[in-house]
């Protein structure tokens, strides 16, 4: 059986995350870590995702006599310190599926997948990866076009960064098919025609939208586009315990993605 420690585990993601380890049965839930502020600090971690009582408290750090298979972070930028620090000291593989870290960090999760297996992706979810994999086509498919490229992304009124981790991949993928060097957020005022060689990125927050991704590959006279919507968190969830799954066969080396998860290469 699979032992997970989960960080961010009384957010919404991580409460999903609990509810649908527990009904795993390949998965044992060994921890529940939250910031030393968390105002669940304390209860159960089963009682908190709404499932029962499960035998795991939340704490703000993982016990000596606690020795997980693996570490699923779903919690802040904020908390990058304690997990990569955590994964380093345990030599523990690491499932980082939290957004808006730093270049420094994505560096220093590059430098920590040379001792242990670590996977960074900003969505777990394998429709959105699957279509990553089918933006990435197109973009090689229209590279020769006049295809412009705009990428819309709604999420829940709470998310703290714009765009978001999985627009912002998205966009990198298509910008290394197609060749673009320019990027944009948005548009205000008299900006004068559109540059061809941009990609734009569009954040829209509203109500509790766990996620929709919209590129569009628009030409003269006919326009692609290629959306993937959530209608809820558990796709995340689901797709972060599969990573787990994968990650703790591999060998360290390398950054993993959830790609790599997938068998989409």
């Amino acid at each position: 059986m699979l032992k997970i420690a989960f960080f961010g585990a009384a957010g919404k993601m991580g409460r999903r995350l609990i509810a649908l380890a527990v009904a795993d049965p390949e998965v044992e839930v060994v921890a529940a870590l939250e910031s030393s502020q968390s105002p669940e600090l304390g209860r159960d971690a089963g009682e908190v995702a709404g499932v029962g009582a499960i035998g795991v408290a939340i704490t703000s750090s993982l016990a000596a006599s606690v020795c997980p298979d693996v570490v699923v972070d779903f919690s802040s930028a904020r908390a990058f310190d304690a997990v990569e620090g955590l994964a380093r000291e345990r030599k523990t593989p690491l499932v980082y599926a939290t957004t808006g870290i730093s270049d420094a960090e994505v560096a220093r999760l590059e430098d920590l997948a040379k001792i242990v297996p670590v996977m960074r992706s900003p969505s777990m979810s394998p429709s959105v990866n699957l279509a990553m994999k089918l933006a990435q086509d197109a973009a090689k498919a229209l590279k020769d076009s006049d295809a412009d490229v705009e990428i819309i992304e709604r999420h829940h009124r709470y998310k703290v960064d714009a765009p978001s981790g999985t627009a912002l991949k998205f966009g990198a993928l298509i910008a290394q098919e197609m060749g673009i060097d320019s990027f944009c957020d948005g548009r205000s005022g008299r900006v004068g025609a559109r540059p061809h060689n941009e990609i734009c990125y569009h954040a829209i927050r509203v109500g509790d939208n766990p996620g929709e991704h919209t590129i569009v590959f628009g030409m003269l006279g006919e326009t692609l586009e290629i959306t993937v919507k959530s209608s809820n968190r558990d796709a995340y969830a689901l797709g972060a315990l599969t990573a787990a799954k994968f990650l703790v066969k591999q060998a360290p080396g390398r950054l993993y993605d959830m790609k790599d998860a997938l068998g989409l290469d």
